[in-house]
């Protein structure tokens, strides 16, 4: 079976790389190429693509394009492809309904393995993301399957305050300084507002805030959240 693949990255450098990567396989038709959010929804509405290899981290693009572009073909399946991706970067991505992820200094075979195996239905990720994965404590199966169980009116203002702070990287002791009260009760909050919002690491906690408005996403591209 032929995987019609299109390409969507705000490099160009990065598009030629993968345009010269993938249309030596047998097994890949290239659809063509695409530079922003809009444009993408465009062309999987018109195309029906099998697989799309996005950067989603790109200015014009971002991980909400991958949700939307969904929304008009189910049947797509998404690599995501970026640098260096921390694990609220990841888990975005996963959440909005990537289904592999691999980083681009990966090598030849597993850009070309990751394309194959997306379209034929299984889930591929390379080394180095699994390993980001692994030590924040996330799990592939929890991020694709987990729907986030809270809106904003379910914590106080005062938790509210205290996932921004935490997702801005403050320590417990900092937190604690600027809001005037101890590290414990920090602490004490950070275990409520974990059991009431369904995460088990600081990094996920970190993903609900991103999902919240609470804090922004693009401070993390190339930043790891403490786990």
């Amino acid at each position: 079976m032929h995987v019609k693949t299109l390409l969507a990255d705000g490099e160009d450098l990065a598009l030629a790389g993968l345009r010269a990567i993938l249309s030596g396989v047998p097994r890949v038709d290239l659809l063509g190429e695409v530079r922003d959010a809009r444009a993408l929804v465009e062309a999987v509405r018109r195309d029906r693509p099998d697989v799309v290899m996005i950067d989603h981290t790109a200015a014009a693009l971002g991980a909400d394009a991958v949700r939307d572009a969904l929304k008009v073909s189910k049947r797509t399946r998404f690599v995501a492809i970026t640098h260096d991706p921390s694990p609220v970067v990841l888990a975005h991505a996963l959440r909005s309904g990537v289904s592999s992820y691999i980083r681009k200094d990966c090598d030849r075979d597993e850009i070309v393995n990751a394309v194959l195996d997306t379209a034929d239905g299984a889930r591929f990720f390379c080394g180095k993301v699994l390993a980001v994965l692994e030590r924040s404590s996330l799990s592939v199966e929890q991020l694709a399957e987990q729907v986030p169980s809270c809106a904003p009116v379910t914590l106080t203002p005062r938790e509210c305050e205290i996932v921004r702070l935490i997702a801005d990287g403050l320590s417990y002791t900092r937190i604690a300084d600027q809001l005037g009260v101890s590290a414990h009760t920090v602490t004490t909050h950070r275990r409520n507002i974990m059991q009431k919002v369904g995460v088990n690491s600081t990094a996920a906690l970190v993903m609900y805030a991103v999902k919240q408005g609470l804090t922004s996403p693009n401070r993390y591209l190339f930043s790891a959240a403490q786990a």
